[in-house]
């Protein structure tokens, strides 16, 4: 026996049903593509990826690092006040040479002035944790401009955090402080930063924790292979 040839089926033909049909007014996102075949008919809502909004857009991400920026740079005078609080004390002694005076640490052995440095450092370590995890508490989207603020108020916020220390120190001028408690006497000297890339510990710890959080816990991209099984249109068609 022998079946009997049948002409294959006619190619689908696309009827006005098939169109794109336009969205109402102020439903640009809800517009939808009907798909009819000879066994019925489908609609696929046409909620592409793209366009979907990826954030709030440029200007409002701008806005919003400027302020995070300032923000973040204001808690420098924080800083500041911690380190002049917190921060040893350097010992130094003054004695008279002939007509001259002469100013020397008292403790010449003594590691307090690298404990200076290393409580800026440990104070800005700190910090640049908190405003991390506060910026990403607040938006967790992220974002280049966000990376960028967070970083430039961190230096900016120690650069103010050490001069405030400076100012709020002792005096700079330490022959005329050697001068005021006489020959011999124990005065504390000024606050001095003398690693100046502890700068740079605050910028850097709260890039590196704002990524670490962001990599962890942010929001992540749709799945292409995802978007395409709901949305791929699929032959209702007579088989053969």
């Amino acid at each position: 026996m022998s079946a009997p040839l049948t002409p294959p089926p006619p190619p689908h033909e696309h009827s006005a049903r098939d169109a794109w049909r336009p969205p109402a007014d102020g439903q640009p996102a809800a517009a939808t593509f009907q798909h009819s075949g000879s066994t019925g008919h489908a609609e696929y809502p046409r909620h592409a990826w793209w366009y979907d909004q990826d954030g709030p857009g440029m200007k409002t991400e701008m806005r919003e690092a400027a302020v995070t920026a300032v923000a973040v740079a204001l808690g420098g005078v924080l800083l500041g006040v911690l380190w002049w609080w917190l921060a040893p004390r350097v010992p130094l002694v003054g004695d008279v040479v002939g007509d001259n005076w002469v100013v020397y640490f008292k403790d010449s052995e003594g590691e307090q002035a690298v404990g200076v440095d290393g409580t800026f450092s440990l104070l800005a370590l700190g910090f640049g944790a908190v405003s991390a995890l506060v910026a990403f508490l607040v938006r967790r989207r992220g974002g280049v401009p966000l990376v960028v603020a967070l970083a430039v108020g961190g230096l900016l916020g120690s650069l103010l955090a050490w001069r405030l220390g400076v100012w709020l120190g002792p005096t700079q001028d330490v022959v005329a402080q050697a001068r005021s408690v006489g020959k011999g006497v124990t005065f504390d000297a000024p606050l001095k930063l003398s690693a100046k890339g502890a700068l740079l510990v605050w910028p850097f710890a709260a890039l590196a924790l704002h990524l670490g959080l962001t990599g962890l816990f942010g929001p992540r991209d749709p799945d292409p292979l995802a978007l395409q099984g709901p949305y791929a249109p699929q032959d209702t068609g007579p088989k053969a």
